[in-house]
This record gives C-alpha cells, structure tokens and sequence, in this order.
C-alpha cells in the first residue's frame, strides 16, 4: 500500500505543476465504510506537503462535518430510524457540501478572493459537526476530500461528485471492512459487544456501502486497501 501511495503522491504533484496559479485541483477519496479512505487521503495530503517547497500545498476535508446533527435527527419523521441510520445519504447535508466546493473551486486571488475558507468538522466526543472548524488556506491548492458518499451518481451527490478534477475510489474485500467496523465501533463506546457492534456493520454500514457501489460513479482511480495496522484506523 505504500507504494500505492508513493504513486498517488508523484502523480498529484505532477497535476498540481500543470495548474494555473490560480486554479485548485479537487479530489475526492470515497469507498464503502472501513475501506481505509480516511487514511489513504490523510497519507497523500501530508505527503504532497512533505515534498513541497512552498509550504503548505494540501488539505484534506472530512465529509463528516456535513453530518446532520442529532437534533435534526431527532426532528425527522422516525427519529429512531434516523439515529439508528446515522450515516446514510439522508443523514447528511450535501446541499451545504455542494456550496463549500464550489467556493473552493473558484479561482484563486483576484479581486473579491477569498483568502480562507472555513469547513465544518466533527466532533466524535460530542457527535455532532463543529462549524468553521477546517481552515482552508489560499496556499493549499490541492485539497482531498474524504467521505462515502463522494463519487455517487444520484440526485445532489451526483452534482458534487462531477465538482472533483478526480474520483478516487478505495476498493476492499467485504470481509475486512466488516472487521474494522466493528473493532471501530466497540473502541468509539458505539458499541458495548461484538455482537452489538457487528449489528451496526451489518444493517446499517455495509447496506451503505452497498448503495454507494450500486449508484456510483466511474472513478479516476481505483486503489486496493489491504490489511494492515495503518488502515485498520479510519476510513
């Protein structure tokens, strides 16, 4: 897998040499739950700043931050079903993502540019998004976003999806992404058994999973996740 990255990195770099100084280049890392996406999208974003010889040149943005928060959860018409589908398209807010992309998208310095543009995150202690939490500097014109639902051809995802310069997407077997999940679940107290935890990867992770890869999409890039300590953390 590092050598995937190695590769990702020289090839991104590359682009980014052959971009107008005013423009950004936009990408998006996507996969099913425990795919690694997470991971993948950090490691490429500090290396491209790793290698850069001016300054910071990358960021990566979390689609977490456009989760919906528990309270307007709570307000839909089946609050049970909704807190229990956290995670599912309809439980985030792409409107509000469409229009961050496509601020960061515009052109670069002129007159009337933006210097910094805030992106929510999320707050895992409190599980909600924290607003203007991600500065996105000028400087960084290459940014990663993260998320699932990223290269998804339907409804308002489709029109950000076809926002990205690229589409990555990280392909992983079933069967690991399932394990991940559930040992993600139990350390984030999401989960108090393995039982309890696997339940939540199979009735409501996995079937998103399933549904972005039905309605996905052809990604740019198709990278394989593997098994290994580093991508067992995120994504």
């Amino acid at each position: 897998m590092e050598q995937a990255i190695k590769e990702l990195i020289e090839h991104t770099n590359q682009k980014l040499s052959t971009l107008p100084p005013g423009n950004r280049l936009l990408i998006s890392v996507s996969g099913i739950p425990g795919s690694g996406k997470t991971t993948l999208a950090k490691k490429v974003s500090e290396g491209l700043n790793a290698i850069s010889k001016s300054g910071e040149v990358a960021a990566m943005i979390p689609m977490d931050g456009y989760h919906l928060t528990r309270a307007a959860l709570s307000a839909m018409a089946d609050p049970i079903e909704a807190h229990a589908r956290r995670g599912a398209p309809f439980t985030f807010d792409p409107v509000s993502l469409k229009l961050l992309i496509e601020r960061v998208k515009a052109p670069l310095g002129g007159e009337g540019g933006e210097k910094i543009i805030y992106a929510p995150s999320f707050d895992h202690a409190v599980k909600d998004p924290v607003e203007n939490d991600i500065k996105i500097l000028s400087s960084q014109r290459v940014l990663i976003f993260e998320g699932n639902y990223l290269s998804m051809g339907t409804d308002v995802w489709g029109d950000i999806a076809r926002l990205f310069d690229e589409l990555w997407f990280v392909e992983v077997d079933r069967g690991v992404a399932r394990e991940r999940l559930i040992a993600r679940h139990l350390k984030a107290g999401l989960a108090d058994t393995r039982e309890a935890a696997a339940k939540r990867a199979d009735e409501n992770d996995l079937p998103n999973g399933d549904y972005l890869v039905a309605n996905g999409l052809k990604p740019h890039r198709v990278i394989l996740s593997v098994e290994d300590q580093d991508y067992a953390r995120g994504g």
